[in-house]
């Protein structure tokens, strides 16, 4: 497995200041935001479209660091009814990432109306009333399929190989079964980006979506949850307070092993080695109440400790 962490962990540093400090940090590469919920400070989507020069630039700044890009990330909800500048940030970000020879690109599956005419995403938790499962029919059959259809598509003719589609609350895809819903629908280019910590405050077990998820694991970030108990005996996980208010909320996320401790992560990593996942680790530093390099150094030094890195050399002897 490689090391690396989502650039809008460090957002407050410039470009080049944010790659020095990766390569202090001793990772392997950088997942880069473009658009989307991110204001992407690291990369200029539209300027970065169609030019070569531009592109190359920015290719060479993590190749003289010993960095690779990871991935790009398109995260926010390209399926929302009144702003259709998600979904071309997505489908921009895409056409980038082929001109750029990245074979990887992370998203979100987006989150639609519940009818058509609606101006705001709807998203269902429950099976009761009877209508949330017309707006589940209308979400999947006559927005999403389609789009994901149309972004496939996209990706394909653009050599982009794999679309990670992180398992996010307020989206159509959030867990395991909505995620090999749509992947059964539009095909094996769509796969998972697993991140545990969405998981762990909608009542998942990672550990468990590793193996029912397998080959399906297209990417992974690492990000933690801290589950307040006495909170939560009252509110339920079901989380609608203020982000900044850690004490105050049933759930918020935080630096690597505050939430979950090492042998947690010692754990996640193994069972992704032991279901196929060779690929990368992606810190994304969230935690309000630390300093953001020191949540990314805490988390680095983690992972080094917890992660396979070298391929395995065991074999038995012959007796």
């Amino acid at each position: 497995m490689k090391l690396g962490f989502v650039s809008d962990s460090l957002g407050a540093l410039s470009f080049d200041a944010m790659l020095d400090q990766a390569a202090l940090l001793g990772v392997s590469g950088v997942e880069v935001n473009t658009c989307g919920w991110s204001t992407a400070p690291h990369f200029d989507l539209r300027g970065m479209l169609g030019n070569a020069a531009k592109q190359k630039a920015f290719l060479q700044s993590f190749t003289e660091r010993g960095l690779e890009v990871i991935s790009l990330n398109a995260n926010g909800n390209p399926l929302h009814p009144t702003d259709s500048q998600q979904a071309e940030g997505l489908k921009n970000t895409i056409r980038v990432a082929g001109e750029m020879g990245i074979k990887t690109v992370c998203a979100m599956s987006g989150l639609p109306e519940g009818h058509s005419g609606d101006t705001m995403p709807n998203w269902v938790i429950s099976s009761w009333p009877p209508e949330t499962q017309a707006i589940l029919r209308y979400q999947w059959e006559e927005k999403l399929l389609p789009f994901w259809s149309e972004i496939v598509a996209l990706a394909k003719a653009n050599g982009v190989e794999r679309i990670a589609l992180e398992l996010h609350g307020n989206q159509c895809v959030y867990n395991v079964p909505s995620l090999l819903k749509l992947r059964a629908m539009v095909g094996p280019v769509v796969g998972a980006n697993l991140d545990s910590s969405h998981l762990f405050w909608m009542g998942a077990d990672p550990l468990v979506a590793v193996e029912a998820l397998g080959g399906a694991i297209y990417h992974v970030h690492a990000k933690d949850t801290l589950l307040n108990a006495p909170v939560q005996a009252t509110t339920s996980l079901l989380e609608n307070g203020n982000l900044m208010n850690v004490a105050g909320r049933s759930w918020s996320y935080i630096t690597l092993g505050f939430g979950h401790g090492e042998a947690w992560w010692r754990q996640f990593c193994y069972r992704l080695k032991m279901a196929g996942y060779d690929g990368w680790l992606a810190i994304e530093h969230e935690d309000v109440m630390l300093n953001s390099l020191e949540g990314l150094e805490k988390s680095v030094a983690l992972l080094k400790g917890v992660m396979p890195a070298a391929p395995a050399d065991y074999k038995p002897q012959s007796i």
